[in-house]
């Protein structure tokens, strides 16, 4: 598993943004051999953000690379500090004893989510502030920027389909996703399919036989209001694709996943935890919303209460463990899982940080 760990930002007690000068950022590469005793292998001091969806890293399917998307710079503003977007990746060989970082590319304004395509020959990036994704070759550890795709809207995540064709991008502020076309030469196109999912798109994952992606639409531009939201259910299968459902979940879904025996998803709600502490809607915990998905259809199973507004969620690669990313508590909870059934083991994972993201590798 890689991890970006943000020490930039935190939230008082009145739900403002406190800023720290960059410095302190850590990407963690995380050995899960034994899923409910995890061991950091690796930490490398490389600057990342939880501003964006927490899928702004990603491993290829052989193991071999990562790459962790920069999107956000926090710099001196006279006596102050402030936010100002940044354009960098970072591509990690993680064959070299320890992982170490090979390459730095300026890719876009504001890279977020992104994915690795099934043959981990290509990466699509969301420049969230170039309304674009970015289309990189991958040989090795030799990733290169190809092509820029307009989307006319900003993307805040993109995600493959298993069969490299495609792709689904979701359109944060137009409330709706987006289908890319891949040709066999790498060729990305945007179609001219836009499907109306619910309020904010932040995240979409796709199920492992490709026939369904999930997105989780969080309601409330990036924040929570107390009231519930929901995830769409996009059906690939049909001829053209279209949304055929949503379930209604908590307050704030923002992370996402699809266990890779495709029978149960997560939705990570974050419940108000980093509002103000007066705010009607904020509870201490975040939780995850589980999914069960059956013959097509998803229905929510149950809530678990996680840790301090979590973030990430990640499957392991045979899908018997599930881990979730708490920021605030700077801590993974870890969760068995047995088809829809999701057990909180009651152990947590410490990290040196602020887990803003995370994602798996092969197993």
């Amino acid at each position: 598993m890689v991890v970006g760990c943000d020490e930039k930002l935190v939230w008082d007690d009145e739900g403002k943004p406190v800023l720290s000068a960059p410095g302190k950022d850590n990407v963690l590469i995380v050995d899960l051999a034994s899923p409910e005793d995890p061991k950091i292998v690796a930490s490398l001091p490389l600057k990342n953000s939880v501003v964006g969806p927490p899928v702004n890293v990603a491993i290829d399917p052989t193991g071999s690379i990562a790459l962790v998307a920069d999107s956000v710079d926090v710099i001196k503003d006279g006596d102050t500090l402030k936010q100002t977007p940044d354009n960098k990746l970072y591509v990690i060989d993680l064959k070299a004893t320890p992982p170490r970082l090979v390459d730095t590319l300026q890719v876009g304004k504001m890279p977020s989510g992104l994915d690795i395509s099934p043959k981990g020959d290509m990466a699509l990036v969301a420049n969230r502030g170039d309304n674009a994704v970015a289309v990189l070759s991958i040989k090795g550890t030799a990733v290169k920027l190809v092509d820029t795709v307009p989307m006319g809207d900003v993307v805040s995540h993109v995600a493959f389909t298993p069969d490299g064709r495609r792709a689904v991008a979701v359109k944060f502020p137009g409330h709706k996703a987006s289908l890319l076309d891949i040709s066999p030469d790498g060729k990305v196109t945007a179609s001219k399919l836009d499907l109306p999912t619910g309020q904010w798109p932040y995240n979409v994952a796709v199920a492992p036989d490709g026939k369904l992606a999930l997105t989780s639409d969080n309601g409330a531009a990036g924040a929570s209001d107390g009231s519930v939201d929901t995830v769409s259910v996009i059906d690939l299968a049909a001829s053209p694709p279209r949304i055929v459902d949503r379930v209604v979940v908590g307050d704030g879904p923002e992370g996402l996943a699809i266990s890779p025996k495709g029978d149960v998803a997560v939705a990570v709600i974050l419940r108000g935890s980093n509002a103000a502490k007066n705010a009607y809607f904020r509870q201490r915990n975040g939780a995850i919303d589980v999914l069960r998905i059956e013959a097509g259809k998803v229905s929510k199973v149950k809530e678990i209460e996680v840790g301090g507004l979590p973030e990430a969620a990640v499957f392991t690669a045979d899908g018997r463990y599930l881990l979730v990313g708490n920021y605030l508590d700077q801590d993974f909870s870890i969760f068995r899982v047995n088809g829809s059934e999701v057990t909180d083991t009651g152990k947590r994972f410490k990290v040196p940080g602020h887990p803003a993201s995370a994602r798996m590798g092969p197993g």
